[in-house]
């Protein structure tokens, strides 16, 4: 997909969209983790990416990690990027996948959970994001971590609190209680943020705790430099579970990467859709 501007000098600045995802079940019996990236129906150039991580037994989980990707395939075909706002989007996916969740549980096996970790990227090269759990998005710029989201969990307060070391809170044995997810009784909280202009280079991710829990900021930045979505997400896939020792969580992860294109000479618009479905 590509998505083009017009830079102050009237020329026509293009640059690609390639993506991936990456879904696996580990070592666990069943998969929870849901996935998806979602390219708009009427948009060129606009994506959003989810990542889902249920939890409440096979069935409980699942339902809510559906429920996920179901509301945010539905909410995003209506979005019109020229009028809508996006961070209006992203709350309202996230608040209606919460609510469902919630009167899921009444016939769920148990209480239906789920992360939500999002990313949208408009056609003008604006990027934003919206996370509610311990699923993050990293944004890189080459191999160089710009910003990631920091988990709601009980591990990441007592770093925020400094009582303990980012080191110490990878290994904590209380690292996989949240403070805030979907399908509570209590209103999730819900962190956003926004990306003015995603540039060539950049990279985003978003991932499960069964990926990031296994590399640092550096070994994901040097990967997503390095090689393509689809290759970056087979290997962290693959390492992810080496590196797990039969003891992996689920696994899933959605990568969006910003390619740069030789810019062309103002074309009218009609020479320019024909350059986007190459």
């Amino acid at each position: 997909m590509t998505v083009s501007g017009i830079d102050p000098s009237n020329m026509v600045t293009a640059f690609r969209l390639i993506a991936s995802t990456g879904l696996h079940k580990g070592d666990r019996e069943y998969q929870q983790d849901q996935v998806g990236l979602f390219s708009h129906p009427r948009a060129n150039g606009c994506v959003l990416g989810v990542v889902a991580d249920g939890m409440g037994g096979r069935s409980g989980g699942r339902k809510a990690s559906d429920q996920v990707m179901l509301t945010a395939r539905q909410l995003f075909e209506r979005y019109a990027p020229e009028t809508d706002d996006a961070a209006a989007l992203l709350r309202q996916i996230a608040e209606e996948a919460h609510f469902v969740i919630k009167l899921t549980a009444v016939s769920a096996e148990q209480e239906p959970h789920s992360t939500i970790a999002m990313f949208l990227v408009n056609p003008t090269g604006d990027c934003h994001w919206l996370h509610c759990g311990d699923s993050r998005i990293y944004h890189f710029s080459g191999n160089r971590l710009v910003k990631r989201t920091l988990d709601h969990s009980y591990v990441q307060s007592l770093v925020d609190e400094g009582e303990i070391s980012e080191d110490e809170a990878h290994d904590h044995p209380e690292s996989n209680v949240l403070t805030a997810c979907l399908g509570t009784e209590e209103e999730p909280e819900f962190a956003t943020h926004q990306i003015a202009e995603l540039q060539p280079g950049d990279c985003v991710l978003a991932c499960s705790d069964g990926v990031w829990h296994y590399f640092s900021p550096d070994e994901l930045g040097s990967v997503l430099d390095s090689l393509s979505p689809r290759e970056a997400c087979e290997f962290l896939i693959d390492k992810a579970r080496t590196r797990a020792r039969g003891g992996g969580d689920n696994l899933s992860l959605a990568i969006v990467k910003i390619e740069a294109l030789e810019p062309e000479g103002l074309l009218p618009t009609s020479a320019r859709a024909r350059l986007s479905r190459r």
